[in-house]
């Protein structure tokens, strides 16, 4: 198995994250390296695509949602050939944050050779977390005002 993931100390509750990532529509206006087609919500299909590989958009599927503590989506090649599963995770801390946390897993016998042509899918989790932190923490000082 291979996995890349990304974390972030977001100064807001897990409620307003939540929005925030579950607003597939609004992903564009707050991280520049991911665009999701689709409905967020339990069972439906997403077309995601990515800055790290532009011209291809890769279909996943809501396979958990569990507001506002963790969602899964899950994709890959028929027979379980290939497969990715990315999870986000919510967690509340003690100074009425959210410590949050983004993992996606692959794993397949396919595995070896599509790994070699993937490309490094780090930077854009990282801008992804970053940039979910930055709008969360907005909106949460935009309610405060």
């Amino acid at each position: 198995m291979k996995a890349y993931e990304a974390s972030a100390a977001i100064a807001a509750p897990p409620d307003i994250v939540w929005a925030v990532l579950t607003d597939a529509g609004a992903f564009r206006d707050w991280d520049s390296g991911a665009k999701v087609e689709g409905r967020i919500a339990q069972g439906e299909r997403l077309k995601v695509t990515s800055e790290a590989n532009p011209k291809r958009a890769f279909p996943v599927r809501v396979t958990e949602l569990a507001a506002p503590a963790r969602m899964t989506w899950s994709g890959g090649m028929p027979l379980g050939l290939f497969r990715g599963v990315r999870t986000f995770r919510l967690e509340p801390r003690a100074d009425d944050g959210t410590a949050f946390t983004m993992r996606e897993e692959y794993s397949g016998p396919l595995l070896p050779l599509i790994w070699r042509t993937m490309p490094d899918l780090g930077p854009s989790f990282t801008r992804f977390a970053e940039g979910l932190k930055a709008e969360a923490e907005s909106r949460r000082a935009s309610l405060s005002a």
